[in-house]
């Protein structure tokens, strides 16, 4: 069956564990064929080394390219400190470039309305490739963020991390779907997903092991999966409510990063709704599919 999306994804994987479960989601998912991934905020040298070293072990070989360190706000990168820790010898991992946009520019105007690209971390990537070439925007197929709060004014960490681009995007003219935390927050992690997810396999180890090394971070015994999440609303949309067309747009000052959604006008769509049981189900499901490279005949 041939793949019904192919997609970019753009993330800033390291830090919440969610990141590494929608990677490990789209490589679970035959509907997705990943042609490349982008990384984003603060060291997406290392960043672009733990997506290679993921892919390796679902057995993908996929473009990483390192993408944009600072935030056009000049907001202050927020860094746990736990990122890739859990990976020995990342260094031995080669990247693929280091301009991260302009593989998205390439990629996406190469096969015009044919990219969707999957939006997981600030949008710095994205705007950036926005300005740099007037092209980009018509091209994108669709663009799927996760991202937001519209039920409220708490600011989203994506969307507060970097404010400018958040608004460059959202003003881009890009058909966009949107999944806030109103939302994500419906689905939580805990130990039986946990358990099921690990038996799988490697893959599925080194997702338990980040996803505890997350719960003990936070000190709770539970996770919010908000990007798996995002990109279900791409795969399985019969599973979510999605708004009328609108738009968005990011307050800046003492607002910085809260979401305005104001229907009408606008090519952007956020999620109201979903089968909180049946998306749960799904996310694991789609992650415990990733091959088991030691299970497989002729394994090295």
């Amino acid at each position: 069956m041939s793949a019904t999306h192919r997609a970019i994804l753009d993330t800033d994987i390291g830090t919440d564990v969610d990141d590494l479960m929608a990677l490990a989601l789209i490589l679970g998912t035959p509907a997705i064929e990943l042609v490349g991934a982008t990384t984003v905020y603060g060291d997406t040298d290392l960043r672009g080394r733990m997506t290679k070293r993921i892919a390796a072990l679902a057995g993908a070989d996929i473009a990483v390219h390192a993408g944009e360190r600072s935030t056009l706000s000049g907001r202050e990168v927020w860094w746990a400190g736990h990122e890739a820790a859990l990976y020995e010898d990342l260094a031995q991992e080669r990247l693929d470039g280091a301009d991260a946009v302009q593989f998205l520019i390439d990629t996406v105007c190469a096969a015009p309305g044919r990219i969707d690209v999957i939006a997981i971390g600030p949008l710095t990537n994205i705007a950036a490739a926005i300005t740099r070439d007037k092209r980009f925007a018509a091209a994108v197929r669709h663009l799927w963020i996760m991202g937001g709060s519209f039920t409220d004014d708490e600011p989203e960490h994506n969307l507060r991390s970097d404010a400018v681009a958040a608004n460059i995007v959202f003003a881009a003219g890009i058909p966009t779907t949107v999944a806030g935390l109103e939302v994500t927050r419906l689905i939580s992690m805990g130990n039986d997903a946990v358990e099921r997810i690990s038996s799988s396999g490697s893959l599925g180890k080194a997702i338990e092991a980040e996803i505890r090394q997350w719960w003990a971070f936070w000190g709770t015994p539970w996770n919010v999966p908000h990007d798996p999440v995002t990109v279900l609303t791409m795969t399985r949309p019969d599973l979510f409510r999605f708004s009328v067309p609108g738009s968005v747009e990011i307050l800046s000052g003492a607002h910085e990063g809260v979401s305005r959604f104001r229907p009408g006008a606008g090519r952007t769509r956020v999620v109201e709704g979903l089968d909180a049981g049946a998306v749960a189900e799904a996310i694991v499901a789609g992650i415990t599919g990733v091959p088991d490279l030691a299970r497989l005949p002729n394994a090295l």
